[in-house]
C-alpha cells in the first residue's frame, strides 16, 4: 500500500514558511545593499564615514553572532531567538531613521548590527535542519529570497528615482515588519533542536565550539569562503555610487543589481544537480575564479552592456560560493554545532574579513574609483587557491568528532560529492 502523503512529509508547510521568511529577509537586503549608501550620502556623509557605517555591523557580528548562535545551539530555542532579533531589527531601523549626525547613526547602526547580523545564520541553521531531515531542497527555498531581492532592488530603485533618497528607510522598515511576521510563522518543529535524549547527543559545551575553531579543514574552508565573499566589499559599498557617478539612472542601477540575482536564482533552482555533479569544494574554487574575472574586468569601467553581462557572474561569485558553503557546513559539521558553525562563518566571513575589506574600500574608492576593483580581484584569486587546497584534502568527512559517536554520518541521508 502506498505511504500516505502526511507520513512522507510531516511538515508540508515548512518549505513555504521558510521561503516566506527568506523572501521577507531579502526584501530588506535588496534595499539595504544597493541604496543605504545612497541614503547615507543624501544625509551628507563622506566616503570614509559611509564605509565605517557599512562596516560596523560586519565587525560587531564578530563577537555577537557566534555568542548568540552558540546560545541557540545550547538552548535549542532558535525560533524564539529569531523572533526577538527580528523585533530588535525593526526598532534599530527606526532609531537609524531618527538619528541626527554621524555619531548617532553609528550608535543606531551598532544596535542594528547586534540584532540584524545573526538573523541570517539562524535562518540558515533552520534550513540545514530541513536538509538533514530531507524536508527541503535548500536551493529551491533560498531562491525565494533571491526573487524578493530583485523585487526590492528594482522597486526601490524606481521609487528612489521618483521620490528621492529619503524613501530608503521607510522601505527598510516595511521589509523588516514582514520579516517579523515571517519569524512568527516559522514552524516550532524546525525552530529548535530535538531533545538531547532522543538525538543521542550530549549537552553542548563551550569546548565544542573551540573544537571547530581548531579544526584545520574548517579553518581552510573559512579562509577560502572569506576571500571570495570579501571580494564583493567594494561592489556592496560603492557599486551604486560609482554607477551613479558614471551617469547611470537609479532605475537602471536597480536593474543591474537584479541581473545578477536572476542568474543566481537559476543556479539555486538547479542547486541539487550542481552540487551532485561539481561537488562542494570544487564549486567554491570555481566561484573564486569567477569573482576574479568579474572584478578584474570591472576595474576598467566597462560600458553598460558589458557591465550587465558581468553582473550575470554574480551567480558564481556569490551564489555558488554561498551554496558551497552551506553544503560544506551541512556535511562537515555535526548537527549539535550547526548554529555555532553558522555563527563562526558569519563572524569570520561576513564579519572580520568582509568588514576589513569594506573599511579599506573607502580610501580605495576615494583614491582609485572603479580601478579599486582590481584589489577585489586579488582577494578572489586567493580564495580560489584556498578552495583548491580544500578540494585536495576534504573528502566529505566530519571535520570534528561527535561525542558520543553518532549512529549515522551526520549527512542527513543523501550524500553529496565533497571535492
Amino acid at each position: 500500500m502506498a505511504e500516505p502523503a502526511e507520513a512522507r512529509d510531516p511538515y508540508p508547510s515548512f518549505a513555504w514558511r521558510l521561503g516566506f521568511l527568506y523572501a521577507a529577509l531579502f526584501l530588506v537586503v535588496g534595499c539595504y545593499l544597493p541604496y543605504l549608501p545612497i541614503w547615507l550620502h543624501w544625509r551628507d556623509l563622506d566616503a570614509d564615514q559611509i564605509a565605517v557605517l557599512l562596516a560596523t555591523p560586519l565587525f560587531i557580528r564578530i563577537l555577537f553572532t557566534p555568542a548568540i548562535s552558540f546560545a541557540a545551539d545550547l538552548l535549542g530555542g532558535r525560533r524564539a531567538i529569531l523572533i526577538a532579533l527580528a523585533w530588535g531589527s525593526l526598532v534599530s531601523f527606526l532609531l537609524l531613521w531618527a538619528a541626527d549626525g554621524f555619531w548617532q547613526m553609528l550608535l543606531a547602526t551598532a544596535l542594528l548590527a547586534i540584532n540584524w547580523t545573526t538573523i541570517m545564520p539562524l535562518i540558515e541553521t533552520v534550513a540545514v535542519a530541513g536538509i538533514r531531515s530531507g524536508a527541503l531542497d535548500y536551493g529551491r527555498v533560498r531562491l525565494w529570497g533571491s526573487l524578493s531581492f530583485i523585487v526590492a532592488s528594482l522597486g526601490s530603485g524606481l521609487l528612489i528615482g521618483t521620490l528621492g533618497a529619503e524613501t530608503v528607510l521607510p522601505l527598510l522598515l516595511a521589509g523588516t515588519a514582514l520579516m517579523v511576521l515571517g519569524a512568527h510563522f516559522l514552524p516550532r518543529e524546525f525552530g529548535g533542536r530535538a531533545p538531547l535524549a532522543a538525538s543521542g547527543l550530549r549537552r553542548l559545551k563551550l569546548t565544542d565550539a573551540f573544537d571547530l575553531v581548531r579544526a584545520p579543514l574548517f579553518l581552510l574552508f573559512l579562509l577560502a569562503a572569506s576571500m571570495v565573499q570579501a571580494s564583493h566589499a567594494l561592489y556592496y559599498s560603492f557599486g551604486s555610487l560609482h554607477w551613479r557617478a558614471q551617469g547611470i539612472p537609479d532605475g537602471v542601477i536597480g536593474a543591474l543589481w537584479s541581473v545578477g540575482v536572476v542568474a543566481e536564482i537559476a543556479l539555486f533552482a538547479a542547486s541539487g544537480r550542481v552540487i551532485a555533479s561539481i561537488a562542494t569544494a570544487r564549486l567554491l574554487m570555481l566561484a573564486g575564479l569567477a569573482a576574479t574575472l568579474r572584478w578584474g574586468l570591472m576595474a576598467v569601467d566597462p560600458p553598460l552592456w558589458a557591465t550587465a553581462l558581468l553582473q550575470t557572474l554574480h551567480a558564481m561569485s556569490f551564489g555558488a560560493a554561498h551554496l558551497a558553503s552551506i553544503h560544506f557546513m551541512t556535511h562537515a559539521v555535526p548537527e549539535d554545532r550547526a548554529a555555532t558553525a553558522q555563527g563562526l562563518y558569519a563572524a569570520v566571513v561576513a564579519g572580520l574579513v568582509l568588514g576589513g575589506a569594506t573599511v579599506a574600500s573607502g580610501p580605495l574608492y576615494r583614491t582609485f574609483a572603479g580601478e579599486a576593483y582590481g584589489a577585489m580581484a586579488c582577494l578572489a584569486l586567493i580564495g580560489a587557491g584556498c578552495a583548491f587546497l580544500l578540494m585536495q584534502h576534504w573528502r566529505g568527512e566530519l571535520v570534528v568528532a561527535v561525542v558520543p559517536q553518532p549512529q549515522s554520518s551526520g549527512s542527513g541521508g543523501k550524500t553529496w560529492p565533497a571535492a
